[in-house]
């Protein structure tokens, strides 16, 4: 059994999110410590030059908000993080930051880009040094 589950969610696909949280409800013992993270992607500086102050944390505040109704619906405790980066790197920090026994991530059917770049899910994949279970 699973005691600490991290589960990645993808705010622009949020429909994946309680069907996630239900999984690993089911996959754990009956104290899980369930971790929900969203990242927001880095705008870059030159970018960023030309948009209003406090964007990030405008999507950091809104993300956050977001993720506690889920983790208000889920009936458990959550923990819940919100990062500003990278989202695989964000992802599997967070996983070590909390010795997580479990990653639960969601997937996307794969665009052309994915074959040559990686999803986010791929390289979580690859890089964590914990079980990953991919839904699709």
């Amino acid at each position: 059994m699973y005691k600490k589950i991290l589960v990645p969610i993808d705010l622009s696909h949020a429909e994946k999110a309680s069907a996630m949280i239900d999984i690993a409800k089911s996959l754990a013992g009956d104290n899980l410590r369930l971790i929900l993270v969203n990242v927001v992607d880095d705008i870059p500086n030159y970018v960023s030059i030309d948009m209003p102050s406090g964007i990030v944390e405008s999507q950091v505040k809104a993300a956050t908000e977001e993720l506690n109704v889920f983790a208000e619906k889920s009936g458990i405790e959550v923990v819940v993080e919100v990062r500003n980066g990278q989202p695989a790197s964000e992802i599997l920090s967070v996983a070590k930051d909390h010795d997580v026994d479990l990653i639960i991530i969601a997937s996307h059917r794969p665009g052309l880009q994915d074959y040559f770049l990686g999803s986010t899910a791929a390289r979580v994949v690859r890089h964590a040094q914990c079980p990953v279970l991919v839904e699709r």
